[in-house]
């Protein structure tokens, strides 16, 4: 007597027995947003992920252990020591004023990590209440995303601008000011998984179960919009960075005295000519940082959205 197959699965019944109904593989919730593998078993498949993480952890602990790294005060003015070049003592020359490049330069990591870091989460916890209440209460969406809309209609260079203008230069003021500009991108790229989500049959059962709104954004759609959100942040943070960057280096940004990798370079930029290196070695700094998140974001999309994974 030939095997009974069931018409609901792919395995066999046993001879002697009835059919037993066996459930069939189901898709995932939200496919497109999957895991596919570990992000250690990520960084070992992937050189370039690999690449991201090693230098964004290095640049990490050189912010974060700079004072013991470097014993040289990145305040101290010392007119004798003007311009001075590439040395033992000094590994990056000194600056117009005295001021040990090095120092600085590994300090200024410290302020553009921590402008970085802090724009990224407050822009993605602000980005995902608004992107979750636009996505999900239909009569809110509309006055909210056109908000949004008129953000993000403005340069964002131009609207940190502003917004530095009218609360004057701090650490504080441009984490808000470029928060700002990037809570739009975030709450937008939200709103666009809540409506996907709401269209998924476990969102529709639940809600006919009658389950409250609060439950059913917090235990159905939030944890599919995490993986990402989590992609975003990472853009968001070298975004930051760079827009920081810019607002020092026009003077619109963190206070002169304070060292970060634009203030450095706006220091450098009289002196282009007769120090180069006051701009390049910044730049070079803030340009490898920045490649870093990238490629790690990259890599997280690839691990967490197999339709868009690319191979190396």
């Amino acid at each position: 007597m030939p095997p009974q197959v069931s018409n609901l699965g792919d395995k066999e019944a046993e001879p002697g027995k009835p059919d037993l109904l066996v459930a069939p593989d189901l898709p995932p919730v939200f496919p497109g947003f999957e895991p596919r593998s570990g992000f250690w078993a990520l960084i070992r498949a992937n050189k370039a992920v690999a690449f991201g993480v090693v230098v964004f952890v290095f640049m990490s602990l050189a912010a974060l252990f700079a004072p013991l790294i470097v014993s040289a005060d990145p305040f101290a003015i010392s007119p004798l020591s003007r311009l001075k070049p590439i040395s033992y003592e000094h590994p990056f020359g000194t600056d117009m004023l005295g001021r040990d490049l090095f120092a600085r330069v590994f300090h200024g990591a410290r302020v553009s990590l921590t402008v970085g870091l802090a724009v990224a989460f407050f822009s993605a916890v602000i980005g995902l209440a608004v992107g979750l209440i636009s996505g999900y209460v239909r009569w809110l969406d509309g006055f909210i995303m056109r908000t949004m809309d008129g953000l993000m209609s403005i340069p964002g260079i131009l609207l940190a601008i502003a917004l530095m203008a009218l609360s004057g230069g701090s650490i504080q003021n441009v984490i808000l000011a470029i928060t700002v500009v990037e809570i739009p991108r975030v709450a937008r790229l939200i709103r666009g998984v809540v409506l996907s989500l709401r269209e998924q049959t476990y969102v529709e059962a639940a809600i006919a179960a009658g389950s409250s709104s609060f439950t059913v954004i917090v235990r159905h759609i939030l944890p599919n919009t995490l993986a990402p959100l989590t992609v975003q942040a990472t853009y968001v943070c070298a975004a930051a960075m760079l827009l920081e960057s810019i607002l020092s280096f026009i003077g619109a940004g963190i206070p002169p005295s304070v060292p970060s990798w634009g203030n450095i370079m706006a220091d450098g930029r009289s002196l282009w000519q007769l120090k180069p290196s006051m701009i390049f070695i910044p730049a070079t700094a803030l340009s490898i940082t920045i490649l870093a998140i990238n490629l790690i974001g990259d890599g997280l999309r690839d691990n967490l959205d197999p339709r868009m994974a690319r191979r190396f």
